[in-house]
């Protein structure tokens, strides 16, 4: 059950990188067309500089990409400690339903960006993320080292 329960995260890993080269790959285009040089950016320059000077459906992957470096970063955790722990099949599948609702809000926050829409993804998300979070903390808390095999 072990890989099973990795498996989600292994995936938003590699959704997050997707998301990085999306960005990378529509905002350097963006600036070269604005006259921006990437390697003569003035030092200690970040991405948030360019709000407002590239467009902002070409920001929207940046910002995307942000939010998928923080609040996984707490699914990351209660999956490798559910892993650990022991994985129910319950567990499984609210990983899965976070990913998938991760990957949901991501494409739409990058391409439509409606925030009442892209809300509800996040809500859902959030309340399957808090479940599996409720859980670890159980498994962990609750945990009856006299129930393991001698």
């Amino acid at each position: 059950m072990q890989a099973l329960m990795l498996a989600p995260a292994a995936v938003l890993v590699l959704w997050s990188l997707i998301m990085l080269y999306w960005m990378a790959f529509t905002r350097f285009p963006a600036m070269k067309k604005l006259g921006r040089n990437v390697g003569k950016a003035k030092p200690g320059g970040r991405g948030q500089d360019l709000e407002g000077v590239i467009p902002d459906n070409v920001n929207w992957k940046a910002h995307n990409y942000a939010h998928l470096m923080e609040q996984p970063t707490i699914f990351y955790a209660a999956a490798v400690i559910l892993a650990i722990m022991g994985a129910g099949s319950w567990d499984v599948l609210l990983a899965w339903i976070y990913v998938g609702l991760r990957i949901i809000h991501s494409v739409y926050q990058a391409t439509v960006n409606v925030v009442k829409v892209r809300f509800l993804f996040f809500l859902l998300s959030s309340l399957a993320l808090t479940i599996l979070a409720v859980r670890a903390v159980m498994a962990t808390l609750f945990f009856d080292p006299s129930a393991l095999p001698a």
